[in-house]
């Protein structure tokens, strides 16, 4: 193959492709990656095959635990994996710690996001409660 060839490019490889060979850059397996999701192995199985998509907040939080970009697993441009032949890995005890902190990152933003709902939850139940307000 020439070295302009893009192994993860729009022509190469899909939603599925990119997001398996994330995971496997992050020594993750399914199920870890499911169950950082909170979602069922099923799912992520489907999504690994490109017979479904997930939705926006488990494509950022996915994003944040793999340490990707979401527009390179959705394109395959941006921020993402290095071409598989290129020899620059990190260390797994280095790669440990980031994908820890990864996860951390999209646990924070998932709970930021959900305690975001909830605000808007009670303002609409004290807003019901007392119209003059």
């Amino acid at each position: 193959m020439s070295d302009d060839f893009d192994w993860y490019g729009p022509e190469a490889a899909t939603f599925g492709d990119r997001l398996a060979a994330a995971r496997e850059a992050a020594s993750m397996t399914q199920g870890a990656l499911a169950k950082r999701l909170g979602v069922k192995l099923k799912s992520l199985q489907n999504w690994e095959e490109d017979l479904s998509e997930p939705r926006a907040n488990r494509l950022s939080m996915m994003a944040g635990i793999l340490n990707v970009s979401m527009v390179w697993l959705i394109t395959g441009e941006g921020e993402g994996l290095t071409d598989p032949d290129e020899d620059d890995t990190i260390a797994p005890d280095v790669n440990a710690v980031l994908t820890d902190i990864r996860a951390l990152r999209a646990e924070f933003k998932s709970r930021a996001d959900r305690l975001g709902l909830l605000e808007k939850k009670l303002r609409i139940l004290l807003k019901d409660q007392n119209p003059n307000v």
